[in-house]
């Protein structure tokens, strides 16, 4: 049988062809697992390939590849569960000292585009230490040079390289204050990674200290390469959603009241806290003639930007009604309606109006579809029962009777959308009850301040913040306590 070899080139057969298997280049360097010594450094003693049979170097090399793989599997899953830029980043910085096998590092938030986001985090590094990195000049420490080349997307060709620095004492062309940044902080080596693909363009850049001379071995430069790239893209989505929640929150406040009436007889607080979604949940108060006060609170079905239209041009409306017939709370929701659903037929809303008459201590409330107030004081803590209703738009007339209560001299009134009930993430009886410990358990000290009364409820109701939230839905609190 004819060879294929070449004619006048004998076949090789002193080392076998190693196979290429799915998913892995079988010319990746092979896993030494420590940092790579320096020159000049003896390496620990291991077998030579040579001496390995032809099966076992390539069951060695499968075996070290599947490792490897597994690694960044493991790596990369931990990274994708993380939903803020803030907990990507740290992610990143303690997988990446991992892969290079460093105890400290930095990460340095900031797109190339120059529209933000900026944020640097630490690993190992106190708040200080960060500052005192950043008073290397920029130009000359290794993360400064980076983040000064980082492109915009589309171009490849700019996305610089990482840049290691061996050892800190002798490495050439090193500012004098970056060698005795690195002595005061106690590191020798550094590591300099890009956070830049083709797609997402430059984000950042994160560097990795070593205590002593080392720098990564192949091996590693190629692991913490794919790793970087995969968190870049990741880092790029969580950018945009960041972004779009940034601007959904400025409109959002943008359509709300820029700042409370100030009203003898009643003291105001509201809290307000836009999901990442941006809903359509507002509230509003006016001062009306004869020193009364219009309430309001209410939330418009939907989520993202017609919402927020809808939202606003909701609000809009019932300041108008309240002006004019704002001491008839059922009115001012009936014209409501009837606008709703001429203008937005699709689309349903749930509201709450309250007429408060300060000096007298009177309130006359009617509410569609909308969670009942709370009133808090010394000697109660009770919802106030308001008959049901269906929500605005969802019946071809909505009409319902009127509540009227008095609250006593230090009583605040807590008016909220059903955001801040779903937002904890129980059935909806056990979160009014959840809402009504709350309110119940304000200090003493707390209840002469609105403000203070709505902070305690929300940070009794969300032990764990705004930001972890179930469903992200928005969070309405209006606070009036009565003098």
């Amino acid at each position: 049988m004819a060879s294929n070899a070449p004619v006048g080139k004998p076949t090789d057969m002193s080392a076998p062809h190693l196979p290429k298997v799915a998913g892995i280049d079988s010319a990746v360097p092979g896993p030494p697992h420590t940092t790579a010594p320096l020159p000049g450094v003896p390496a620990a003693a291991s077998p030579s390939d040579a001496a390995l049979p032809p099966g076992a170097l390539i069951q060695d090399r499968l075996a070290s590849w599947v490792s490897d793989l597994t690694t960044l599997h493991e790596l990369t899953e931990r990274l994708i569960r993380t939903s803020s830029l803030d907990e990507a980043l740290r992610e990143v910085l303690g997988a990446g000292a991992a892969l290079v096998g460093a105890r400290r590092g930095m990460a340095v938030l900031e797109p190339a585009d120059g529209l933000g986001p900026a944020a640097t985090i630490g690993l190992g590094l106190a708040h200080s230490d960060l500052g005192t990195i950043e008073t290397v000049p920029r130009g000359t420490s290794s993360y400064g040079r980076l983040l000064d080349g980082l492109p915009e997307p589309g171009h490849p060709e700019r996305v610089p390289d990482p840049i290691a620095i061996r050892d800190v004492r002798t490495e050439e062309g090193l500012d004098p204050r970056h060698r005795e940044v690195a002595a005061r902080l106690g590191y020798a080596a550094s590591y300099a990674l890009p956070l830049a693909t083709e797609d997402a363009g430059g984000l950042g850049a994160a560097v990795w200290l070593y205590d002593e001379p080392a720098e990564p071995n192949d091996r590693q430069r190629h692991l913490i390469g794919l790793y970087g790239r995969f968190a870049t893209e990741h880092l790029a989505r969580l950018l945009q959603v960041e972004r779009a929640r940034v601007q959904v929150s400025t409109i959002t406040e943008e359509l709300l009241p820029s700042r409370l009436p100030r009203v003898p007889g009643v003291q105001l607080a509201a809290r307000h806290h836009t999901g990442p979604r941006g809903g359509g949940d507002w509230y509003d108060a006016l001062p009306l003639p004869e020193g009364a006060l219009g309430l309001a609170v209410g939330s418009v079905s939907g989520t993202g930007p017609s919402a927020l239209a809808a939202m606003g041009r909701l609000r809009a409306s019932l300041r108008a009604y309240a002006v004019m017939e704002g001491e008839d709370p059922v009115a001012v929701l009936s014209d409501l309606e009837l606008l709703l659903r001429l203008t937005e037929p699709a689309r349903s809303a749930t509201a709450l109006f309250a007429y408060a008459e300060p000096a007298r201590r009177r309130i006359v409330l009617a509410g569609a579809g909308h969670a009942p107030p709370l009133v808090v004081g010394e000697r109660r803590t009770e919802f106030v029962e308001t008959s049901l209703s269906a929500p605005l738009g969802m019946l071809s007339c909505w009409e319902a009777p009127s509540v009227e209560l008095s609250p006593a001299p230090g009583e605040t009134v807590l008016l909220y959308t059903d955001g801040l009930l779903r937002r904890t993430g129980d059935a909806m009886d056990r979160a009014f009850a959840r809402l009504h410990a709350a309110a119940a358990s304000v200090p003493k000290a707390d209840r002469s301040d609105p403000g203070a009364v709505a902070d305690h409820v929300l940070r009794t109701l969300l032990p764990e913040g705004l930001g972890t939230a179930v469903d992200g839905e928005d969070v309405v609190l209006l606070a009036a306590r009565f003098e």
